[in-house]
């Protein structure tokens, strides 16, 4: 993998697709900052990163044919393989929140952003950004972050986490034509974050309701259980999982 390290950027994932459009960026490029200025996190919330404790970079990825109707596969696999990589590192109660993020306990440690080109309903690139926090410490009013270094009191070397994530992203990447969507849905199934558990959710009026996490559709949906045994689906940012 070509990494291109920089000091200090606004967003790994907008500076790798800016220069997308200006030359041919080989595969499996990374762009890595200790410095994230204007982090972002899915449809356009913030990603707030303490320079130089943190990993914050972008992976492109090319496809030549990979459907878009399978684009939550590509989440599952990446949220799948940082998963790995923190259970090597011996993160305790890990799991998998819908739709993009790592939790340890019920506290995030890793944000996922993944942006997609796609061309006559095949995906043909992808720019994938990763927010893990490691050293960071302090969280002020965000006080459902931790990090690797708040969980076990070690301090951890970047470059050496980094290395352990990527090459987890590399092996996935390679498997990822051998391993079938239901297999990757069940494998994804299998951590997701309070399933088969009644929890209070809150929809985009403000209205709240109880349910039961069943999973997530091929298109990347939520799907809740309601009271009266009703399956009900939900895209990204119209239901809020509370408790």
């Amino acid at each position: 993998m070509k990494i291109i390290k920089l000091n200090a950027i606004n967003s790994t994932n907008t500076y790798l697709k800016e220069i997308l459009k200006k030359e041919n960026v080989q595969d499996n490029t990374v762009v890595w900052t200790q410095n994230q200025t204007e982090g972002r996190g899915q449809q356009d919330a913030k990603w707030v990163s303490e320079p130089y404790k943190n990993l914050t970079f972008s992976i492109l990825k090319r496809f030549d044919d990979f459907l878009s109707e399978h684009h939550f596969v590509l989440n599952m696999v990446v949220a799948l393989s940082i998963f790995r990589c923190l259970k090597k590192l011996h993160i305790p109660d890990l799991s998998l929140k819908w739709a993009n993020d790592i939790l340890s306990g019920n506290k995030k440690i890793c944000g996922i952003l993944i942006e997609n080109s796609i061309n006559n309903q095949y995906i043909t690139t992808s720019v994938i950004g990763v927010g893990l926090n490691v050293n960071q410490l302090n969280f002020n009013e965000l006080t459902k972050a931790t990090s690797l270094q708040k969980i076990t009191g070690i301090h951890y070397n970047l470059e050496e986490i980094i290395h352990l994530v990527l090459k987890e992203l590399q092996v996935a990447f390679q498997k990822l034509y051998e391993t079938t969507p239901t297999e990757i849905y069940n494998h994804y199934h299998k951590y997701l974050y309070r399933k088969d558990k009644p929890s209070t959710f809150q929809d985009i009026y403000g209205m709240r309701f109880m349910g039961f996490i069943r999973g997530v559709t091929a298109q990347g949906e939520l799907c809740i259980e309601l009271e009266d045994q009703v399956l009900r689906t939900f895209r990204l940012k119209e239901v809020q999982l509370l408790y």
